[in-house]
């Protein structure tokens, strides 16, 4: 018998939880040792599972690997199944490193530790379930146990500005959680969809999967099953104009949130995309995704004319968060290697850039006491180690070669003008980028360069684990900018297997 790595990664913040729960309120550093330790050794195992699944033949890549199945209630045809396959195996390798990372952001948490620490468990056992299940029964609910707790997270533990709020902490905790509840009934309804119109019944998403091969859904079904499921994971992503919750929500929740909400959940709404939207059915997907991809360069220019224009350093990045999901987007609608190729590494690399600006801008916050953009300045005098790594960030987020925001963006374009249809998107949305690096150079300039306020003359820099988070993220989003094939080799096989679906519907392109 094989080991059960899925489920035991699955298993472990669950495992925290219950030790955290055992732990008296009073030992708040038990409590975050408890919360690193086993997150950390989800991240080992995350990239032990990536390293294995990596040196697979390339025709294993493109199947189910790790599959590990227990029925559960047979006669709904649901059952606890888990697997990794080449779309899935970098969104878990992202949720490992980001889970101990955030454990580790949240060790500044001074306030209700172990109630913080049981919620933020609770919404990573979450978010592994959600990359990890083929049944979509249980895909459904751990997108709840994901989401729910982050409704408290945010309105018990998030920071708004001392000044110029747009809403208070409870209206943006409960925005979010009505637009991700909202988003999770949509899905529903087009889970339910698919369930009710294979034969036999099932939620397993492999037999789901095998009956459309043999007998696709009918375009009665598909005309509106495709734009609901799509639709579903779009407003997780932050796709416009269902985008709001984003920046609201991002910028209230604490930091560890902001950075899973941005490097993990909105992924989780490409994935879906993906995966239950357009490989399940290639059709209706080549008939929507055009007007789709049209409002995903809304994404990109609407997201990064609004960074441009904000003060408060945690909208800013939220809404260049709305600007890079749009090329996540543009990618997907391309139906060929290279654009898909592309759109995943781009969930990846953002995953890894949003989480360290988000990290970035929690310790810029907790020393300045400040979230405004203009009331800093000079600060690299002060703080040359953050300085160093926001830059770094920066820098990977506008494309920066070397850095892995490069190698996606690069790849989600080159599928763009592989096609002639989407030469105008490709154009539009390089504007998008020339705007992302005016608004990252822009933010650069006001937090770290300048004349040196004289509030902040004896401003630390980051001290002790305050290190250890950043460098681990920066480090990633080199490694995989400077080596892109320790990702792209491991995608490949699967993604080749959808565009040889889609080749005969829009023309081999």
């Amino acid at each position: 018998m094989n080991f059960p790595y899925l489920t035991v990664i699955l298993s472990l913040p669950a495992i925290a939880l219950l030790c955290v729960l055992l732990t008296p309120k009073e030992k708040e550093n038990q409590v975050r040792g408890i919360a690193a330790f086993f997150t950390f050794l989800t991240m080992v195992l995350s990239i032990h599972v990536y390293r294995m699944f990596l040196a697979l033949p390339a025709a294993d890549k493109a199947t189910w690997q790790l599959v590990e199945r227990h029925p559960w209630f047979k006669d709904l045809g649901i059952a606890y199944i888990v697997g990794i396959d080449g779309l899935n195996a970098p969104m878990l390798l992202l949720a490992g490193i980001l889970a101990f990372t955030a454990t580790l952001v949240s060790f500044n948490i001074k306030t209700r530790v172990k109630e913080y620490f049981c919620l933020a468990l609770a919404s990573m056992t979450g978010v592994f379930g959600i990359f990890v299940s083929l049944d979509l029964f249980f895909f459904i609910l751990f997108y709840e146990m994901a989401s729910v707790p982050m409704y408290f997270l945010v309105g018990m533990w998030g920071t708004v500005p001392k000044t110029g709020a747009r809403m208070s902490l409870d209206a943006a905790a409960t925005k979010l959680m009505i637009y991700l509840q909202m988003a999770g009934g949509i899905a529903l309804v087009g889970i339910l969809g698919l369930y009710f119109n294979v034969e036999p019944h099932t939620f397993d998403l492999t037999q789901i999967m095998a009956s459309i091969g043999q007998n696709p859904l009918p375009e009665t079904v598909t005309r509106w099953l495709f734009p609901v499921i799509f639709l579903a994971f779009a407003v997780e992503a932050g796709f416009f104009p269902f985008h709001t919750w984003l920046p609201d929500g991002h910028s209230s929740a604490p930091t560890a949130l902001s950075m899973l909400l941005a490097g993990v959940l909105l992924k989780m709404g490409g994935y879906g995309c993906l995966r239950l939207g357009i490989a399940t059915m290639p059709e209706a997907a080549a008939k929507y995704m055009p007007f789709f991809m049209a409002l995903a360069v809304v994404n990109v220019l609407y997201g990064a004319l609004c960074a441009l224009k904000q003060v408060d350093i945690k909208y800013f990045i939220a809404y260049s968060s709305v600007s890079h999901m749009g090329i996540v987007i543009l990618g997907l609608g391309t139906f060929n290697v290279m654009g898909l190729q592309g759109a995943v590494y781009q969930m990846f690399s953002h995953g890894i850039i949003t989480a360290l600006l988000f990290a970035m801008a929690g310790y810029i916050y907790e020393k300045t006491h400040t979230r405004n953009l203009d009331e800093m300045g000079g600060l690299a005098i002060r703080m040359p180690y953050l300085a160093a790594i926001f830059a770094m960030g920066g820098l990977a987020s506008l494309g920066l070669p070397g850095m892995s925001g490069f190698v996606a963006e690069l790849m989600v374009f080159f599928g763009l003008f592989a096609k002639a249809s989407t030469h105008t998107l490709g154009i539009l949305s390089i504007l998008g980028l020339v705007i992302t690096a005016t608004y990252i150079l822009r933010a650069v300039q006001k937090i770290f360069f300048g004349p040196l306020n004289e509030h902040y003359a004896q401003l630390p820099d980051a001290v002790g684990v305050e290190h250890y988070p950043l460098a681990i993220l920066a480090a990633t989003m080199v490694l995989f900018g400077c080596w892109p094939a320790l990702l792209i080799d491991a995608m490949a096989p699967s993604v080749a297997s959808i565009v040889q679906v889609f080749a005969p519907i829009v023309g081999g392109q």
